[in-house]
């Protein structure tokens, strides 16, 4: 299938085939990029998407198949022999040292000079000439830890042009980007292809897919499943490929009016961070039963400090926490969590769930020493074995049984039992942080429908999400937070993204 593009193929990979010991991550794999073209790579986290293009970077080498770069075969043995060639990658997680300057962080490791004498003048106007070549307007003398999300991203896509890089490859992208910041990157992309850069976009966002790129590739559990021109296929379609099977892109919220006395409050809130810095700064918020509130912010502006102030695991410093009219401030997590306030952590690994154990066991913790699950002395497995088939048939836990340990479901499945778990223990609090981080469409479709269950029962919920079409989609109200302070409230029918995403990043009445 061809794009219109008649430039010539720059980068191709023949049957790339890449095994790790218990998965297969790619297999045999078939794509093609042409000069001057935006190629997006569309699929679920762990599709393969990331392994193939470390194996385009050098970061891993296929198990078999090939590389062809303007139609001569290659072989990586490290990101070296990559950049060398003309490739560049910018990672999820950007890799700059915070303390350097721009000048210095694009230039780490090619530095220009002679006799060990790093000449800096020479990089400052190189580093100033190409960033003026495509208009990617940044302050060279800038240090990095002055700097937003969105010019981080602009100094990492210069370190790879400074290295002469010919492709570009951009692994999710727009992941901690405002709507604003999405736009200007994109307006960068396309001055790059005028340019005769080429860039693979990697992305499991379907709006971004149809926005900026020319086709798309879509693969599913490590096969490429679909190739598409962007211009010729639409949401739903790359959707229901990336799935396998027709997917709802979004739930149906109906109207609702919420109680009038609040479940939970937030009064004058101030936490501290693990450096030690106000990370939540004189916070006020309050959620009413059968109501959503949506907190919607760049990440590190003080959520995850507020989860976790409001769940006990970390101390407030002022301010006062309210359940049902009863302050809550100083009593420890096990005991709030006894008074129906159930919590879905932002990372499941570290927060949710014990990996080693069993899905039974998992889906009873916190509550494991209370009847039905306990006797005198010791746990009644046969009443938890019965509690967790029952739960993994009601969520559609998908397992081949509840004795096998946390670890082996997948990422979408691991979330499923968390949800399992604090959903069935009828909370009337219920505080989600980022509910579909690392899960696949299908899933994203049932956890949202399940989420807007629990209001319809009347659970007062705090949804604290990352990714700004969630919140959209599910709050009643939205409260933006930015350097740990609430600076604006919406209802979502009133506003845009744009609007939101402005005061997101500090913007003024």
């Amino acid at each position: 299938m061809e794009s219109g593009n008649s430039k010539p193929v720059i980068l191709e990979t023949r049957q790339i085939v890449k095994q790790f010991p218990r998965v297969l991550a790619n297999n045999n794999i078939n794509i093609h990029l042409r000069q001057g073209e935006i190629l997006c790579l569309l699929g679920e986290n762990g599709a393969g998407k990331s392994t193939l293009m470390n194996m385009l970077y050098g970061l891993y080498k296929p198990t078999s198949g090939s590389i062809l770069l303007k139609g001569r075969e290659v072989e990586f043995h490290s990101p070296k022999d990559a950049i060398r060639l003309g490739l560049g990658m910018v990672h999820q997680h950007f890799m700059l040292v915070d303390t350097l300057t721009v000048t210095e962080n694009i230039i780490l490791g090619t530095e220009p000079g002679t006799a060990g004498v790093i000449n800096y003048h020479k990089a400052r106007e190189d580093v100033v000439a190409l960033s003026k070549k495509y208009k990617l307007d940044i302050d060279a003398d800038a240090k990095i830890e002055t700097l937003s999300v969105g010019l981080q991203q602009r100094v990492e896509i210069l370190k790879a042009l400074y290295r002469r890089a010919e492709i570009l490859i951009l692994d999710e992208p727009t992941a901690v980007l405002t709507p604003q910041e999405v736009e200007e990157l994109f307006l960068v992309m396309r001055e790059l292809v005028r340019s005769n850069v080429s860039i693979i976009i990697i992305t499991h966002k379907l709006e971004e897919a149809k926005a900026i790129s020319d086709r798309v590739y879509v693969l599913r559990r490590g096969n490429l499943v679909g190739e598409r021109i962007t211009t010729k296929t639409n949401k739903q379609e790359l959707a229901n490929l990336m799935v396998g099977r027709d997917v709802i892109l979004r739930v149906h919220k109906v109207e609702k009016k919420p109680g009038t006395e609040p479940v939970f409050s937030v009064k004058n809130l101030d936490v501290k961070n693990d450096k030690g810095f106000m990370a939540v700064s004189g916070l006020n918020l309050e959620i009413k039963p059968g109501e959503i509130v949506g907190i919607a912010g760049v990440d590190g502006n003080g959520q995850s400090e507020l989860a976790e102030a409001i769940l006990g695991l970390r101390k407030g410093e002022a301010g006062t926490i309210f359940f049902k009219g009863e302050e809550i401030s100083l009593l420890p997590t096990k005991k709030r969590i006894a008074r129906q306030i159930s919590y879905v952590p932002a990372d499941r690994h570290k927060y949710g769930l014990v990996l080693p154990m069993k899905i039974s066991e998992n889906l009873v913790i916190g509550y494991h020493d209370k009847k039905p699950f306990c006797g005198s002395i010791n746990l009644n497995y046969q009443e938890i074995d019965r509690h967790s088939r029952f739960l993994v048939s009601q969520f559609d836990i998908r397992t081949s049984g509840i004795a096998y340990p946390a670890e082996t479901l997948s990422g979408g499945n691991q979330q499923k039992l968390i949800i399992a778990r604090e959903f069935s223990r009828d909370p009337e609090f219920l505080l989600i942080s980022q509910p579909t981080r690392g899960v696949d469409v299908g899933a994203i479709e049932y956890i949202h429908n399940r989420i807007l269950e629990m209001r319809s029962r009347d659970v007062a919920i705090l949804l604290i999400s990352l990714e700004l079409e969630e919140i959209f989609s599910l709050s009643d109200r939205i409260l933006v937070i930015y350097e740990g302070k609430i600076v604006k409230e919406f209802i979502p029918e009133d506003t845009t993204d744009k609007e939101v995403g402005f005061y997101m990043t500090g913007g003024k009445e």
